[in-house]
């Protein structure tokens, strides 16, 4: 595996069903597995894909794994000095299998890599980590059960293919043999024409284009009846976000997860149609199937119940480790249990999530996750949405500051203040606060907090400051 007899399958037995469309180009399974067997000869050990959406795409990947290949998906908008850096350590790194031209479009061994999975990042040269077939496998079977997937299911994911939320979507699909849709570039009336035509029953993508489409598709009355489940990675949904989704696809189960592009799944929820939904928490569910989950210190003790430490998983989906930019930090193991340095605590079977370690905000002796901050001050009446930060501080070390979205007309510090009472604790509250008129998102749609800084630092025009 992963996927490749999973689409000859299909293939035979549903030659001119629809397998994979872009931005209104199809291509049925018969098509997609001849298009890809006829690339494989041409292919080499170790491809650098770096594409924007298409079906070529498609087709170039499903060929780039045929056998014992590797493939490794870059960034299309990186720039250039970058995309060939990473493509000159592919190739000095990676150390494939013996391939053929004869080789036919099938996987190849469970345990052998395919993958090259690169962390995000346009100023740096991001890490590199490997998969083997085995773990994907592994992964869309607990996938398909815990998101319920079926055949019937048309899944859309409006993002970038190089994403990797959006990358594993098209996999899980062809695995599962369920059409998979995206765009060439995100664009929400194209994405609500999808959902009123082209029978869309699944949303993969992060919150803040879930949003953007539930937003403007309640102004609009794009009808998202139809839509059966809504999953969100990246960040946990606010209670704007929620509402909004709730109201705008009625039908739909909303899921929120947890993993991590090391470590894969490790737990989430599933929020039903009609389920009274609870905004403001960390928990961010229970363990996926075949995960186990442990909260440990730094030396690997095991702590109690609600008690915060390192977030560490075992589960035959965790990655095989770095080819490059290992720190000893970013991918940690404690006799088999593993850890990307995410902070949480169990409590009753759930994980609840505070945040990366390296985004802790130490003020006056006090450790502060902006994820936290930023999940109370989200349920505040009158906040739509909200970014905390950690600004240097003579005094203290670090101080919080936050930017929240207003949802309607304005909202005032000392109401802020007030909605926190009672939901944060009083040392975790934000010094300074200031109106933001969007959120600073990188281009994937994640917030950057990074960019929040900036913004206070350059006085520039979206954000206004409240006072503290």
């Amino acid at each position: 595996m992963p996927f490749l007899n999973r689409l000859q399958r299909w293939a035979d037995e549903r030659p001119h069903d629809t397998a994979v469309v872009v931005a209104g180009q199809h291509l049925t399974w018969a098509e997609l597995r001849d298009s890809s067997a006829a690339l494989v000869a041409e292919t080499k050990a170790v491809t650098a894909l770096c594409e924007a959406n298409s079906v070529r795409f498609a087709v170039k990947f499903a060929a780039a794994l045929a056998g014992g290949r590797q493939c490794a998906v870059l960034d299309p908008t990186w720039p250039a000095p970058l995309q060939e850096d990473v493509v000159r350590r592919i190739e000095s790194s990676a150390q494939p299998a013996a391939v053929s031209p004869d080789d036919v479009l099938a996987d190849g061994a469970l345990e052998s890599t395919f993958l090259i999975g690169l962390t995000s990042g346009t100023t740096s040269v991001p890490k590199a980590f490997t998969r083997s077939r085995r773990s994907w496998q592994e992964s869309f079977d607990a996938s398909i059960e815990f998101f319920g997937l079926r055949q019937d299911d048309v899944t859309l994911a409006p993002g970038p293919l190089a994403a990797s939320l959006n990358l594993y979507a098209l996999a899980e699909c062809l695995y599962a043999g369920s059409e998979f849709q995206t765009l060439d570039t995100f664009d929400v009336g194209a994405v609500h024409a999808a959902i009123s035509y082209d029978r869309v029953t699944r949303l993969v993508l992060v919150p803040t284009m879930l949003r953007i489409l539930s937003e403007r598709g309640l102004t609009g009355c794009v009808d998202a009846s139809g839509i059966r489940s809504i999953i969100c990675a990246g960040s946990k949904l606010d209670a704007r976000t929620l509402e909004a989704a709730r109201r705008w696809a009625p039908n739909a189960t909303i899921y929120e997860y947890y993993g991590a592009s090391e470590l894969s799944f490790v737990s989430g929820a599933g929020l039903a149609a009609g389920e009274e939904a609870s905004v403001g928490g960390t928990g961010i569910g229970r363990p996926f199937p075949g995960v186990d989950v442990r909260i440990l210190d730094d030396s690997g003790n095991a702590l109690p119940d609600g008690a915060a430490g390192n977030i560490c998983v075992r589960s035959a989906m965790v990655s095989n480790g770095y080819l490059w930019g290992d720190d000893g930090q970013a991918l940690r193991s404690f006799d088999g249990w593993f850890t990307v340095g995410d902070q949480g605590y169990l409590e009753a079977g759930e994980l609840h999530i505070l945040g990366r370690r390296s985004d802790m905000i130490l003020t006056a002796g006090k450790n502060v996750y902006p994820h936290e901050v930023e999940l109370a001050l989200a349920a505040v009446p009158g906040v739509a949405a909200a970014v905390a930060a950690g600004m240097p501080d003579d005094l203290r070390g670090q101080r919080v500051v936050a930017g929240v979205v207003p949802s309607a007309g304005a909202v005032t510090a000392t109401q802020l203040r007030a909605g926190l009472d009672n939901i944060l604790a009083r040392d975790k509250w934000p010094l300074q606060y200031y109106a933001v008129t969007e959120l600073p998102i990188t281009d994937r749609g994640k917030i950057s907090r990074n960019l929040l800084l900036d913004w206070i630092s350059s006085g520039d025009q979206r954000i206004r400051n409240l006072g503290g």
